[in-house]
């Protein structure tokens, strides 16, 4: 008899470590990582389109130096700086952030210098670029998005009870968000 109490005992032991929510708090880790990797994939995007848009304006216009340099550093910058779904605490990824804003700025100078140069405008390749360099951007953006909601869903997880006991006792700590550069809450003033 004393046999199969403990039986029974190691039965419901068993049950309960299984609805935990441990297995559901992996779940969620890899929603989470999975989204940074998409995160990581639309700005590599990015970063390999950008070689072609500065060899198709070197290569239809005499244009400003100093752009195409700041665009290439900017570049080489960006991609340097790494993160990996592990280390994705606020501070990481403001530091990540702000290299892919530096490099956001960048192209965005070179875009508007190209104004000066009706020739590379109308130039099929560059137009091209273009385009797929502002859909980059609109991924961006989708992937950022998405990669907060997965953050979001963790972080409640983890910080309801009773996962967040079990998430305490496994490791499970919160993530950090991407959030809105300071100032983004202004319109931006476009002069001509």
């Amino acid at each position: 008899m004393k046999k199969i109490f403990f039986y029974l005992i190691g039965f419901l032991m068993i049950n309960s470590l299984s609805s935990c929510g441990y297995n559901t708090m992996v779940q969620k880790d890899e929603t989470v990582e999975t989204a940074w990797a998409n995160v990581q994939n639309a700005y590599q995007r990015r970063a390999d389109l950008i070689p072609n848009l500065v060899n198709t304006v070197k290569g239809a216009a005499n244009f400003e130096r100093e752009t195409l340099e700041s665009v290439i550093n900017a570049r080489a910058k960006a991609t340097s700086v790494q993160l990996s779904a592990d280390d994705l605490t606020p501070e990481n990824l403001q530091r990540f952030q702000a290299a892919q804003n530096e490099l956001g700025g960048a192209l965005s100078r070179l875009l508007v210098s190209v104004e000066r140069y009706p020739e590379l405008k109308a130039n099929q390749n560059f137009l091209e670029l273009q385009a797929q360099l502002e859909g980059t951007e609109n991924r961006i953006s989708v992937e950022r998005r998405k990669f907060n909601e997965a953050v979001q869903d963790y972080n409640t997880t983890v910080r309801s009870f009773p996962n967040n006991l079990m998430a305490g006792i496994f490791g499970f700590e919160r993530k950090g968000h991407f959030q809105a550069d300071p100032g983004a809450e202004r319109a931006p003033t476009v002069q001509f």
